[in-house]
């Protein structure tokens, strides 16, 4: 079971991964970055060459230098967005309008320092530092839009370009008018593209074949999927090279389904782990596979987390339906077990497992709250489900609670205790006598709570089972676990509203993943949100379980969903630490290339 820390570092990898690519994704509200650059346009770099023509013509024309600078910014914005890029979905208005911002505080550095130098020396320095400030944000803009544009090469260059010929275009029409030879001058215009291009080649040329070491696919095409991922939610192209680099793998699913005059409620738990993020590979499937379920059979249902980490994760939401539509279809039987044994649970050190047997099939679960309880390796589900056998029960669904989060991750220390709590559990259930039953199911989907509180759309799912006077509440929660102390909270409450033996699990959805910023790059359950509100909804859905609760019988279904494309573990890891090794390499190239590049073009200058 050491494979429990392999997967702690997978997941830290990941995170980092994550919040890297989220970092990257802040802009500032369009008509804010608008202002900025009219404020930049006119007030820094217009009105500031009034200290060169201090007359009112010097200061007219200042301010129409300043004014068209703007004007041109926005007009070139427009276009960009709705001719020059419109194939590409990412660079809206906003965002083009955001990097002409950054490119305009480039600019205006360069203008004050020229401003000084110029005030101090002669006004040639003033226009040589303007020119090199041309070349710089040259440089950036083909940076941005090779790397991340999706657009064709000649869309992505001419992006570049417009944008600084024109600006440079308008300081040189203010040039002349203010009796300064320019011609000399286009020498260094046109060499310009021709040195940033090289330096750009180069420097992207080494990140991608990074890629292609690691991963053996173009960093450049894997960042322009991500970027298409984060910034406008498109899972197709990232899916696509996922496919390419996945692995099949055969899938297990094990579900236990309740009927009464009807079908009347469904635990389903797929060997599948629920991410990477956001709509990514398997993500979305506990909420997809509810909602798939439900809609055929009628039934409430829920999909906790199996015993697994990022070893399994699927590499496309077309692998996702493939699970759903086998698991729809194999899951034509009727239930005929129609005895079950009370909810009971053993501790072993911080361990606690639950248990509660229908028939021939038991429903086990763990936790390690109010420690953290996070992904568990597969070699303890196939221990219990083992064990299980050794009593004469033909199906075991095992089940992570993962249901408590804090700043420790120590689950490796404690799997033996597990194990052995799964033991004493599995024996004391077996030992119980086995009764008629009854159950109701109920889901609530809060309005107050989003993906990025940590609200996935599988909302929350209440199965209520009652075994004589005993009224157990499954709590079934769509996020990526809970903060510590929440469970111990909601366990309290369902307890005061009648139902005394409970526990509450998460689907561990990485759809709420990389959505916010922070140190994990999502919340858990309970940390943004309400809590009175929260728990006040799932006593609700526990209520109204109870309130429809009728004599049922159990089935148990354990299906192999074969050769499905998954991505992992490996690839996964690979695919997290690229981000940082891409870091690490553009840290160490960046400045020995472009410093090289700008010593070129400061050589081009003086000869001038």
């Amino acid at each position: 079971m050491a494979t429990d820390s392999a997967d702690n570092s997978l997941s830290n990898s990941m995170d980092n991964a994550l919040k890297h690519y989220s970092a990257m994704f802040f802009l500032p509200p369009y008509k804010r970055a608008l202002l900025t650059i009219a404020i930049i346009c006119i007030g820094i770099i217009g009105l500031t060459t009034y200290a060169f023509f201090p007359t009112l013509t010097g200061l007219l024309n200042s301010l129409a230098l300043g004014v068209s600078l703007f004007l041109i910014t926005l007009l070139v914005d427009s276009v960009m967005s709705k001719f020059i890029l419109r194939v590409d979905p990412i660079y809206i208005l906003r965002r083009t309008v955001a990097l002409s911002l950054f490119c305009w505080i480039f600019w205006a550095f360069f203008t004050l320092l020229g401003i000084a130098f110029g005030l101090a020396f002669d006004i040639s320095w003033w226009i040589k530092l303007n020119l090199l400030a041309f070349g710089a944000v040259l440089t950036l803009r083909l940076v941005v839009f090779v790397a991340t544009s999706s657009a064709s090469t000649i869309r992505q260059v001419l992006s570049a370009l417009l944008w600084p010929y024109l600006c440079i275009g308008v300081f040189m029409f203010f040039w002349s008018n203010a009796s300064i030879e320019i011609n000399q001058f286009l020498p260094y215009l046109i060499a310009t593209p021709v040195i940033s291009g090289a330096a750009v080649f180069l420097f992207l040329s080494l990140l991608d074949r990074l890629g292609k070491k690691v991963n053996g696919v173009s960093s450049l095409n894997l960042f322009r999927a991500f970027m298409l991922n984060w910034v406008v939610a498109l899972n197709a192209p990232l899916e696509t090279l996922l496919e390419k680099m996945g692995e099949n793998e055969d899938i297990e699913v094990s579900m236990i389904k309740f009927d009464g005059s009807k079908p009347k409620a469904a635990i389903i738990v797929p060997l599948v782990h629920p991410g990477p993020f956001k709509n990514i590979g398997s993500s979305l499937l506990p909420s997809l596979l509810k909602q798939g379920f439900e809609k055929e059979y009628g039934c409430q249902t829920c999909t906790p987390l199996g015993i697994l980490g990022h070893e399994l994760d699927l590499a496309s939401q077309a692998q996702n339906h493939r699970i759903i539509n086998q698991v729809i279809e194999a899951s034509k039987f009727d239930a005929s077990d129609n005895v079950a044994s009370p909810f009971v649970t053993a501790k072993e050190g911080l361990a606690l497992a639950s248990c509660q047997i229908f028939g021939k099939t038991a429903l086990l679960s763990f936790t390690l709250a109010p420690k953290t309880t996070e992904d568990l390796p597969q070699e303890l589900g196939r221990i219990v489900r083992e064990e299980a056998q050794k009593y004469g029960l033909t199906c075991a669904l095992v089940v992570n609670s993962h249901n408590s989060l804090d700043d420790v991750v120590d689950t490796v220390e404690h799997l033996d205790e597990l194990r052995v709590a799964a033991s004493k559990c599995l024996k004391k259930a077996v030992e119980m006598q086995k009764k008629p039953f009854m159950v109701g199911s109920a889901t609530v989907y809060p309005k107050e709570f989003t993906l990025k509180q940590g609200m996935g759309t599988g909302g929350i799912t209440a199965i209520v089972v009652q075994v004589e006077q005993q009224k157990t509440a499954y709590i079934v929660i769509d996020g990526n676990n809970m903060i510590s102390g929440l469970r111990e909270k909601i366990l309290s409450d369902l307890t005061a509203a009648g139902f005394e033996a409970n526990e509450i699990f998460t689907t561990d959805t990485h759809a709420v993943s990389a959505l916010v910023t922070g140190r994990r790059g999502y919340h858990p359950v309970g940390e943004a949100m309400d809590q009175t509100i929260l728990t006040n909804h799932i006593v609700n859905a526990a209520k109204a379980a109870e309130g429809n609760l009728e004599l049922s019988k159990a089935g148990c279904m354990q299906l192999v969903v074969p050769q499905v494309r998954v991505i992992g573990k490996n690839r996964i890891e690979s695919l997290s630490l690229l981000v940082d090794l891409a870091l690490n390499r553009a840290k160490k190239t960046v400045a020995p290339i472009f410093a090289f590049e700008g010593l070129i073009l400061i050589f081009l200058l003086t000869l001038f």
